[in-house]
């Protein structure tokens, strides 16, 4: 598997990123970036008072050798002994010196997943450049020669710098899905937010991904225009991605720790968060004005309301609006049951409400927590910030 490739750094070291998408969870981590060129996200909390820089071709090359170094050893460990226990496999960990543990970690993880997918991190995968961008990926594909999915996060405004045939040329190269954060389709929230973006550098940007036939993943938040913009935040959304329409929208909800500017404008009274029954009328909106989109929504995210709100449209929009209405027309005691037991990890849809194990662990959860109709809201507040 492994091939020869220029001398790495001196200094070199394996390297993965700090964050993923959650669909990537099963993946191979590869960092040919550290940290965000942008990095101004008002309502981001990753990489804040991290400095931007480029990996050099060199060293991520010698991050996949490592890999494909362990990756031999451990399945030439399956083929002999059957399954492999993490116990034996925690033994030959222990066993390696420590610059080469991280990489048997992670070709340890790979190989529990499938090896059916790979993540080039950090922020933005596509800045590296077409040039080296393409030198890793041809690497890749030669080191390990089996068919899997290459992934990685961009920007709209990085994607603008590449010509559609300069794209065609990295899926032919193996690069074949990219993921890019609009969170938003109006142009006020994007500015209040520092996204760096316009919606229509959004938009241009979704459909040169799409013209040049690589799978595109869109990021939506919800909540993010606050009471103030709350609908227009949806309706504005939903035309951008309809004008897009990418293969995924994916929900990540608002939420906003500590430390972040938009905190800030929280506590200041700038900014208003919006209520989880406005979050659902939010999404509401948003479904009913999206016209023209034809892939999948994924509420793959522990930080949204629903993880069940996932469909294939048009046709699950009815499903998906009923979803919607089911909790809007909650009396205000039964929403507070369901917001105490998914924010607290016991409910993950309306549905388990019908299991009375789970709304009876709802029920205790509510009264160890001390929760009310009138304090829901600061309390999920406060759990949600567990999972950022």
């Amino acid at each position: 598997m492994e091939n020869s490739t220029p001398s790495k750094s001196p200094d070199w070291h394996f390297e993965q990123g700090p964050i993923r998408p959650p669909s990537e969870a099963r993946s191979l981590l590869l960092r040919i970036s550290r940290n965000c060129p942008w990095n101004r996200c008002t309502f981001c909390p990753v990489y804040k008072g991290q400095k931007f820089s480029l990996r050099s071709v060199e060293d991520v090359c010698a991050d996949i050798d490592a890999v494909a170094r362990h990756l031999q050893v451990l399945r030439r460990q399956c083929q002999e002994g059957g399954y492999a226990s993490q116990g034996v496999w925690q033994l030959l960990h222990d066993r390696l010196p420590t610059q080469e543990q991280a990489p048997f970690r992670a070709a340890a993880h790979w190989l529990s997943g499938g090896l059916q997918s790979v993540f080039l991190q950090d922020a933005d995968g596509l800045i590296t450049g077409p040039a080296r961008l393409t030198a890793i990926l041809h690497h890749l594909r030669s080191t390990f020669p089996w068919p899997f999915r290459i992934t990685a996060y961009t920007r709209s405004k990085t994607v603008l710098r590449f010509q559609v045939e300069e794209l065609v040329a990295l899926r032919k190269a193996g690069l074949t899905r990219l993921h890019i954060g609009l969170e938003s389709g109006c142009d006020e929230v994007l500015e209040k937010v520092c996204k760096g973006a316009t919606r229509d550098i959004h938009i241009r940007a979704g459909r040169r991904i799409r013209q040049a036939e690589l799978e595109l993943s869109e990021y939506f938040m919800p909540g993010l225009g606050g009471r103030a913009l709350s609908e227009r935040h949806a309706r504005d959304s939903a035309s951008a991605l309809s004008a897009i329409n990418p293969d995924f929208i994916r929900l990540r909800t608002l939420a906003i720790p500590e430390g972040i500017p938009l905190h800030d404008d929280w506590r200041s009274g700038r900014f208003q968060l919006c209520s989880s029954l406005e979050i659902a009328l939010e999404l509401l909106v948003f479904l009913e004005n999206l016209d023209g989109f034809t892939g999948k929504l994924a509420s793959d995210h522990a930080l949204n309301l629903f993880e069940d709100l996932n469909g294939t449209l048009p046709d699950d929009i009815p499903r998906l609006v009923g979803m919607l209405r089911e909790f809007i027309d909650l009396p205000d005691e039964r929403r507070c049951l369901y917001l105490i037991g998914r924010r607290g990890g016991v409910l993950r849809g309306l549905q388990d409400l019908q299991d009375s194990g789970r709304e009876s662990a709802a029920a205790a959860l509510c009264e160890e927590l001390g929760a009310t109709v009138d304090n829901v809201e600061e309390i999920c507040r406060l759990l949600l910030q567990r999972f950022i």
